[in-house]
């Protein structure tokens, strides 16, 4: 039987990748449930320090697979959101390490949600984004109320919510949803050379440092300022500040170890 999910180890980065590319990547409760628990094990995997999220074939996700909800009926799919969707989310977000959402194709729903939620986000240049909630009667569920007018403002984002627009990558680029749209041909290695460079980086800080824009969506700014004053004094003690100093000091570029 083919897995659902595909993992891999390249140098420091987990590579997921999403494995049903004969129905776009629609996520199962199967696929859901692999795609958790292999988040989990890249944050405890002290050798995985960035994580790289893709899809096989030519899609990231299409999103929920509905014969599963139509088969499984209503209550499955409130379930799929407190035993799946919101924990990958949480997961997500908690990690401390970079994840980087490689979207290669289409990315509908939940599928475009959690590409949305990642730390970094990059698209070949023939994907899209759609929040195809409206168009079967539900709301955009998996952070999607929640990251998306972050992304792209309040009346924007209701408007895809409601109209369920396809986005082009060169679009979504322009609302500020992505950090890079890459040529189709270079999409693999390009993503995956800033996957590398994540993995290459003092990662306690960069985890810091994602523990300081979670916060920053409900902090004030005094709150945030106290909040970045107790995380640098994390930060100056980790091996990798000494590292970087020294590098400088000595011309040379530094080697982190994510210490």
């Amino acid at each position: 039987m083919q897995s659902s999910i595909l993992f891999e180890r390249d140098a420091g980065v987990g590579r997921i990748t999403l494995n049903r590319p004969d129905k776009l990547n629609a996520f199962n409760r199967e696929m859901c449930v692999a795609l958790l628990q292999q988040l989990e094990a890249c944050a405890q995997d002290q050798e995985v320090r960035a994580v790289y999220l893709s899809g096989a074939g030519n899609a990231f996700s299409a999103g929920q697979d509905l014969a599963e909800v139509l088969n499984d009926g209503a209550n499955r799919m409130n379930s799929m959101l407190s035993e799946t969707y919101n924990p990958i989310v949480s997961r997500i977000r908690s990690m401390d390490k970079p994840v980087l959402a490689a979207v290669n194709g289409v990315a509908a729903g939940a599928g475009a949600n959690i590409a949305l939620c990642c730390d970094v986000v990059v698209a070949s240049k023939s994907a899209f984004f759609l929040q195809a909630f409206s168009k079967i009667g539900l709301i955009p569920d998996s952070g999607g109320t929640f990251f998306l007018p972050r992304l792209v403002g309040w009346q924007r984002a209701l408007a895809l919510s409601m109209l369920g627009d396809r986005v082009p990558a060169s679009e979504a680029l322009t609302m500020g949803m992505l950090y890079k749209v890459f040529e189709d041909p270079l999409f693999a290695d390009s993503s995956m050379e800033l996957a590398r460079k994540l993995s290459a980086l003092p990662t306690r800080a960069l985890a810091l440092t994602k523990q300081a824009f979670n916060r920053s969506m409900h902090n004030n700014l005094e709150d945030q300022l106290l909040l970045e004053e107790a995380l640098q004094d994390r930060a100056v003690l980790t091996t990798d500040f000494q590292e970087g100093i020294q590098a400088f000091l000595e011309k040379r570029p530094p080697q982190f170890k994510g210490r």
